[in-house]
Order: C-alpha cells, then sequence, then structure tokens
C-alpha cells in the first residue's frame, strides 16, 4: 500500500492510499478520481516528504525543559486545550471541516448533553413533562424512528459529543 498526498485543480488537499503506484496511474488515467471537497476531477500528486522513523528516546530526551513546560504544549497538549497553538494538522483542512467545528461548538454551547437518555428527554419535553429546551445526546436508530414517527423533531448530528471524542 501506498499513501499519496493530493491536490485538486481548485486548490483542495487530502490523502489516499493506493494498492501501488500503477493502481494510482491506472485509475489516475480513468479520470474515476474525484476531490472529496468539491468533486473536481483534475487531481495530481501533491508535494510530499518521505515517512522516517523517529530515533529512539534516550533518558534525556524524557527530561522536562528548564521551569517545565507551559500549559497547552508538550507531547501531551490536548486539542482544544487552553493556550495550545494552532498547527497545520489541528487546523481545519477544508471550510467544511470549518463548519462542522463551528456547528458542534454552537451546539455544545447552547444545548444541554443527555446522553443516552435523549429519546426519553426529548418525548418529555415534547409531552410537556420536561422543559422546553434545546437538547443532544445518544440513542439507538430505533428509538430515533420512534421518535420521528410520533412527530417528534430530531435530527442527527454528523459528530460526536466531546464526551465520546476523546
Amino acid at each position: 500500500m501506498i499513501k499519496y498526498s493530493l491536490k485538486c485543480a481548485e486548490g483542495h488537499h487530502f490523502d489516499s492510499w493506493f494498492q501501488s503506484a500503477e493502481a494510482f496511474d491506472k485509475l489516475h488515467g480513468s479520470a474515476n478520481m474525484s476531490c472529496p471537497t468539491c468533486g473536481n476531477t483534475d487531481i495530481s500528486k501533491a508535494l510530499m516528504a518521505p515517512r522516517v522513523a523517529p530515533r529512539a528516546r534516550t533518558a534525556d530526551d524524557a527530561a522536562p525543559p528548564p521551569g517545565g513546560p507551559t500549559p497547552g504544549q508538550g507531547p501531551n497538549a490536548r486539542p482544544g486545550a487552553p493556550g495550545r497553538n494552532m498547527h497545520a494538522l489541528t487546523a481545519p483542512a477544508s471550510p467544511a471541516e470549518a463548519a462542522l467545528i463551528e456547528l458542534k461548538e454552537k451546539i455544545e454551547a447552547h444545548s444541554e448533553y443527555v446522553g443516552e437518555d435523549f429519546a426519553r428527554e426529548a418525548r418529555a419535553i415534547h409531552d410537556g413533562a420536561a422543559p422546553e429546551r434545546s437538547i443532544y445526546g445518544e440513542t439507538r436508530g430505533e428509538d430515533a424512528r420512534k421518535l420521528i414517527e410520533d412527530g417528534i423533531p430530531v435530527a442527527p448530528l454528523p459528530f460526536l459529543p466531546s464526551r465520546k471524542a476523546n
């Protein structure tokens, strides 16, 4: 297997795996390859860096820098942690990804997470047994289908809640 960094004529970058270099050439020549962001079929290989295995760690590598690490930095820094630096690998790869991040942040800021009690809580709100508010959570497909059949408005979210993502 070989991984290529690709780009479309519109400038969108993405990666894809191929069985071999010949398999890439065959697929590319048949115009059966398209950009996942815009659908453009004018695809070319992007500049790639070779994959180099990291050197073995030594005891000196494990020692913290004088004064210790600063918050949000270092090998254990979490994406989304205060003080984190935005690097190329953590920055949104496309406008669509940026929009999903914005949607997730808005939903999590303005809605209550009810976890696996979502179906029960949505039904209680609809029936007037619980106060009306925006909620999000998790439920089985069968329970979501029953809510929709009963006229209770629900929609799947295109992301995992932060509590489940880490």
